[in-house]
């Protein structure tokens, strides 16, 4: 069976030596936060996950979810686990103290996320998706719905849904069907199916909210004509009490390749009773409040699995034995190919940390520095970072969780080990809120446009300013200035072809946010390996700047081959009738 340990060291280093988590303090509204109170809270919030929450993994991945006349049991253990996690309030932690939270940083709450991901990723999605209703409601609903929602929601003692997905519609939401009907006392009747829902009906909550888009009789066709409703399993009486069960049940739930311990229900609205959220036909923007920091949230669980595979893969090379290395070990870990491997997980694995938590910390700074330009700015990174974490954190997690098997050889081909169920838990993270390829979409269509291309700019600009002169660190300050180049000229080409041949730049979008990724990644081992070169522990700075090394020569230079393939013409390639294919 897997195992998982909090790498307290390595997420105190990246928050207070990398990137000052201290400047969260300084703003007045996160005054309390400062890096010893988070880091302590990290540490507090280990020891649950470790002895609570990790034993769990095997077990619920064994077992599963299971249906039965309209109601789905969860695996053994997990209802007292959660309610613990809810209770001691880890839920709510960047929640407003009004609707029951804590009040600290979104920061804190998406390095909790880590750890939760990384010990075990299909119960970190009901809290996650909690949260995600939650901050839909809270930035659209009316002060009622707000009053009657937000404070159960906020603590987690109620649950919440996102109901988009319908069989016709996937990531068209424009063909979405359900239908909103007015009763004329305020409230509507849906009427409609959703699929893929996710923690859509358990009993590990008195309530579960369900955050639903639909169609008013009168909306305009197509995406402009959608709106959005909460829609609770059990009614809400006025003095907050719980009232008759609604009309929207659970009809089945899904099989699936991993993630067993999460529901993936089919939801039948059948005259429900929901109220709607925000102005009609507003849909779309109120629902993208909710979708924009769940993508986060979903690259901080590629990140946790990415975290899991790499610390099983080095503890398992450390101890297994095989065949003599060419520098005399006896353990796998000294083979040059297995080092390779665990070199490419630990590099990826750290550097896309600080991008996930850099990330994290600009949402934070858009929602409270107390200055429009520098709230504007962190904006700009919130929206350039969202299509990295959510899918090169993703991606990377199926990747690592293939090298680990390869790492652990038949062994982690082997169920007993827990290695593959890495690979099985991770690929859903990169199809949902999104699928990569969507989100490589959203990079060069959107974000490398918004401003006049303001966006990428800010982002080499800042890479620049961080000082790339070659000394002491050239080994990787050197490549890091090309890659930067290269990326920069590839982005003017982008923006410039998807005017006139947005079949190139389609063609070629996931190629460009990996190069995208990587060079970031470049950035952040620059600045990391900055930092360890100050540390008077002699073994994590020889680990940090030899990892720095293995990134700058071996994983660096894959931006320019990335970029090439980026630039070159796909006009022919998609000439080519489907049927052809």
């Amino acid at each position: 069976m897997a195992s998982y340990t909090a790498p307290l060291r390595e997420i105190e280093f990246v928050l207070k030596d990398v990137l000052d988590v201290g400047q969260l303090s300084r703003l007045p509204a996160l005054a309390e936060a400062t890096p010893d109170t988070l880091v302590g809270l990290i540490g507090e919030a280990a020891k649950l996950v470790q002895e609570r929450v990790a034993p769990l993994n095997a077990r619920g991945d064994q077992q599963g979810c299971k249906w039965h006349d309209g109601e789905v049991t969860v695996p053994d253990g997990m209802p007292e686990v959660y309610k613990l996690y809810w209770e001691s309030g880890w839920v709510g932690l960047c929640n407003p103290t009004e609707y029951g939270g804590q009040g600290l940083p979104y920061t804190l709450s998406k390095v909790v996320d880590e750890l939760v991901c990384s010990a075990n990723v299909a119960f970190a999605l009901y809290p996650g998706l909690t949260m995600g209703c939650f901050e839909a409601i809270a930035a659209n609903a009316s002060d009622e719905l707000k009053n009657t929602y937000l404070p159960k929601l906020g603590t987690g003692e109620w649950t919440g849904t996102m109901c988009m997905t319908e069989p016709q519609a996937g990531s068209d939401l424009a063909s979405v069907k359900t239908r909103a009907t007015p009763n004329g006392d305020g409230s509507y009747s849906l009427e409609g199916g959703k699929i893929f829902i996710t923690s859509g009906e358990h009993t590990m909550a008195e309530n579960i909210i369900h955050f639903t888009l639909a169609r008013l009789p009168d909306a305009p066709p197509g995406i402009k004509g959608l709106s959005t409703f909460v829609v609770p399993k059990f009614l809400v009486k006025p003095d907050g009490s719980i009232g008759e069960r609604n009309q929207v049940r659970c009809v089945s739930i899904e099989h699936k390749m991993g993630i067993h311990g999460s529901c993936t229900c089919s939801m039948q609205f059948e005259g429900a009773k929901g109220w709607m959220v925000g102005a009609p036909n507003t849909g779309i923007q109120n629902m993208f409040v909710m979708m924009n920091l769940a993508r986060i949230l979903v690259g901080l669980q590629g990140l946790g699995q990415c975290e899991l595979a790499t610390q099983n893969a080095i503890a398992y090379a450390k101890e297994r034995k095989q065949g003599k290395a060419f520098n005399g070990g006896e353990a796998i870990v000294d083979h040059p190919d297995v080092r390779r491997m665990l070199l490419t997980m630990k590099a990826t694995t750290e550097g896309a940390r600080v991008l996930a938590y850099e990330t994290a910390m600009h949402v934070d700074i858009a929602h409270h520095h107390p200055d429009a330009a520098a709230r504007e700015e962190a904006q700009d990174w919130v929206e350039l970072g969202t299509p990295l974490v959510k899918a090169y954190c993703t991606d990377s997690a199926f990747e690592l969780g293939s090298l680990a098997i390869q790492v652990y050889g038949g062994h982690g081909f082997i169920r007993e080990h827990g290695i593959e169920q890495i690979v099985r838990d991770s690929k859903i993270l990169c199809l949902y809120e999104g699928t990569n390829g969507i989100q490589a979409m959203d990079l060069v269509r959107r974000k490398l446009m918004l401003n006049g291309g303001r966006l990428p700019q800010r982002f080499f600009a800042k890479v620049r300013s961080e000082g790339t002169g070659d000394a002491p660190l050239g080994f990787i300050a050197k490549p890091l200035r090309e890659a930067v180049d290269e990326l920069e000229e590839t982005t003017h080409w982008l923006q410039q072809s998807y005017k006139t041949s947005p079949d190139d730049a389609g063609f070629g979008a996931v190629d460009f946010l990996r190069a995208f990724a990587l060079t970031y990644l470049g950035f952040n081992w620059l600045r990391m390996a900055k930092a360890a070169a100050a540390s008077g522990d002699d073994t994590f700075r020889r680990s940090k700047l030899t990892t720095a090394q293995f990134f700058a020569g071996r994983m660096l230079p894959q931006v320019h081959s990335l970029c090439a393939n980026v630039r070159s013409p796909a006009a022919e390639l998609m000439k080519l009738e489907a049927a052809a294919l």
